[in-house]
């Protein structure tokens, strides 16, 4: 039983642990003991009180896991399409003052109320402090996959309020092109080293998420991470078909647990942010999407790389993270999400699979605080995600979701894009080619893309 608590332990997050420690402190003091934690008594008691106490606790320990880490499941959530609300989308063509959205000029305008509304209403405004990075190369490009690419590694450091900051990127580039590569642009969870056992690929240092499964212990990636996300970042057939890769560990920006912003790049902008500690601050969605606008200016000063044509990419919270960055970086040229679910491409007020409230309660620190106003109370968003799609209008986007992945909501994600399509249209793109769902490994492809994978 003590060995059940130990290993519920080592996966909770700092938080989770917290509270874990307080609890159990106070049931050794007084369930256990049958005393208070000053009273003496412990030989008092018998076996079989002392064996129901740490049954208990073992009981709360899985309780406190389960509730802080799929607090979804806990609280109901909904996956019958019978019990999805009835709603009203506001209209991304429709601007405050009333008058439709008929032009170009005009959705200016209107792409500038939106962009709005999500800074202060759901991911939080970027600081306006300009940081002057510095550069470090590495590893200059080296030969690579078998001959067939070549790798480069570059340290973004940036300073400021006294703290220090350094997003370290990895990159890959075919060597057969006598033109710089288009790139994809994406952070992973785990450490650079995840996604290739190439021994050369700096391990990452810094507190990461991940099991003992695919070597991280005590939240540091170790020797045995390497490589083990190889099948999500497929190089070899990204370099056969001519692309370049750039990536960095998502926290390098920010490590992903809630510590009130006390690491990663906040610290660099704690004194001078006009918004600081209010209700619109940036959240840890909005450091990662500002990361990947640091990397890409990078990439602009890279020969080897054509910046023009960079595609930024994110799977689930990551991928919230790309279409994010995409909405508000007209730079990146495509914007491809896979399962991003809520707050990603997903319909908020659909409230299927993950919601507002759960995705606020099991990660409060990943949005702003005054998104949390809209837990249970989705309809009363100035804003749903078809408008966070319609921000990347005219560009590109691809949205991917997969059959049983409910959490997501597959449908919510492919109707953000069907209500998004009145915009791109507007534009004079071919934006949606369908206005059904397809069904599954039947991808469509216009200026907007959709694939629902099965599995």
């Amino acid at each position: 039983m003590f060995q059940l608590i130990r290993d519920l332990e080592n996966t909770m997050l700092p938080a989770q642990k917290s509270l874990a420690s307080s609890l159990k402190n106070d049931l050794l003091a007084s369930t256990l003991l049958g005393c208070s934690s000053e009273q003496k008594g412990l030989k008092k008691q018998n076996f079989q009180s002392r064996l129901l106490a740490i049954l208990n606790l073992a009981t709360i320990y899985q309780w406190i896991f389960f509730m802080m880490t799929f607090p979804g499941q806990a609280l109901g959530q909904n996956y019958d399409e019978q019990k999805v609300p009835v709603y009203k989308l506001p209209d991304p063509l429709r601007a405050e003052s009333g008058q439709k959205v008929d032009s170009a000029d005009a959705w200016t305008h209107r792409r500038k109320e939106i962009l709005n509304f999500f800074e202060r209403e759901v991911y939080g405004k970027k600081p306006a402090q300009p940081l002057k990075p510095e550069y470090t190369v590495t590893e200059d490009w080296t030969p690579a996959l078998d001959g067939r690419a070549e790798r480069k590694q570059v340290a973004i450091s940036m300073g400021r309020n006294g703290s220090t900051a350094t997003i370290n990127v990895l990159l890959y580039r075919p060597v057969d092109r006598e033109q710089a590569a288009p790139v994809f642009v994406g952070l992973n969870f785990i450490g650079n080293a995840s996604i290739n056992p190439d021994p050369a690929i700096g391990l990452h240092t810094n507190w990461t998420i991940g099991s003992e499964d695919e070597g991280v212990i005590d939240h540091r990636a170790t020797v045995a991470s390497r490589g083990k996300k190889k099948s999500r970042w497929p190089l070899a057939h990204i370099i056969e078909r001519g692309y370049a890769v750039a990536t960095a560990h998502c926290g390098d920006i920010d490590p992903d647990f809630d510590d009130g912003f006390k690491n990663g790049i906040h610290p660099l902008f704690a004194d001078g942010h006009p918004v600081a500690h209010s209700e619109e601050t940036w959240g840890t969605i909005g450091a990662w999407s500002w990361g990947l606008s640091r990397i890409l200016d990078y990439l602009e000063q890279e020969s080897e790389i054509d910046h023009t044509r960079a595609a930024v990419i994110g799977h689930s919270r990551l991928g919230k993270t790309a279409l994010w960055a995409g909405a508000q970086d007209e730079r990146f040229a495509v914007v491809i999400s896979n399962n991003s679910g809520c707050g990603g491409a997903a319909l908020s007020r659909r409230q299927f699979g993950e919601t507002v409230q759960a995705i606020n309660m099991n990660f409060p620190h990943w949005f702003c605080a005054n998104f949390k106003k809209y837990n249970r109370r989705e309809d009363e968003l100035p804003v749903d995600q078809h408008m966070l799609v319609s921000l990347i209008a005219p560009r590109p986007v691809y949205v991917a979701s997969a059959t049983e992945d409910l959490w997501a909501d597959p449908k919510g994600e492919f109707l953000s894009l069907l209500y998004a399509d009145p915009v791109y249209k507007m534009l004079g793109t071919p934006g949606l080619p369908v206005d059904r769902m397809p069904d599954p490994d039947q991808p469509v492809q216009g200026t907007i893309g959709y694939h629902l994978r099965s599995g």
